[in-house]
């Protein structure tokens, strides 16, 4: 347990024994902000699973009573860390579309509020699961920002050009109905049942074969980005196809048992 004074550390990372990382922000006291030391953190995180065969899917997920607030406004206030390689908007742009482009499935388990750019953060995640009581904020207008381009770019294609109008341009705390009704959050449930509800998720992935849940899930960002190239799309059908797994999921089906996929 960390001491009542301390201002918490970069985020960590551990992997279970079956292929399911979990990140955390550990910056409790000060609602998990993020400083340009937990966005070199993260970065090496992901690269980390971006190199790994045996993870399976991630979590990412805070300590105390907020998700995050998002990036540290006194940093991005100092000339000197704001146009910094390693701070300010583009490191944070940099760190969010690595966490998006992973190619394992991700699960954002919010056991709090999101604020700033904590809301493209956990949007980055292919899965949301919130806290009754939560809200959403997106300040930036009423700081004189201008929001980064992914960020922007996240927003209107997962959840439409209104819902990002409102978001962005209104500034205005939204609750965890509203949430859940424009499509922000996947489920929302009461704080002792967010575990279960990230867990049923996490089995779910873990029961599918790695090859393509990778390939899909690719494909399904590509296409709504209108990114996607039809041969490459081809190519990861055809290697399914030819996989390992798709044989393993034959025959497991046939035979009534549980899969054991490869990821070959």
């Amino acid at each position: 347990m960390k001491p009542a004074g301390d201002a918490g550390a970069p985020p960590r990372m551990t992997i279970d024994a079956d292929g399911v990382a979990t990140i955390t922000l550990q910056r409790a006291r000060h609602l998990n902000r993020l400083h340009a030391e937990d966005l070199a953190a993260l970065q090496s995180h992901f690269d980390a699973l971006r190199g790994s065969a045996d993870a399976r899917a991630l979590v990412l997920t805070g300590e105390g009573r907020a998700f995050c607030a998002g990036y540290h406004l006194g940093e991005l206030g100092d000339p000197a860390r704001r146009d910094a390689d390693d701070a300010g908007p583009q490191a944070f742009e940099r760190t969010v579309d690595a966490l998006e482009s992973l190619p394992l499935p991700s699960v954002a388990r919010l056991n709090g509020s999101v604020y700033g750019g904590a809301t493209d953060l956990a949007l980055a995640c292919d899965f949301r699961v919130g806290v009754t009581g939560m809200e959403l904020r997106m300040p930036a207008a009423r700081l004189g920002l201008h929001y980064y381009p992914g960020g922007l770019r996240r927003f209107v294609e997962r959840l439409g050009p209104g819902a990002a109008k409102r978001l962005f341009l209104l500034g205005e705390a939204v609750d965890d109905q509203t949430l859940r009704q424009i499509g922000y959050l996947d489920e929302l449930v009461g704080a002792d049942e967010l575990d279960t509800a990230v867990a049923r998720i996490v089995r779910a992935l873990a029961a599918g074969a790695p090859l393509a849940l990778r390939g899909m899930k690719a494909s399904i960002d590509e296409l709504a980005g209108g990114r996607a190239d039809p041969q490459v799309l081809r190519q990861r059908v055809a290697a399914c196809a030819a996989s390992d797994d798709l044989r393993e999921g034959l025959a497991a089906f046939a035979e009534r048992r549980t899969a054991r996929f490869s990821g070959r």
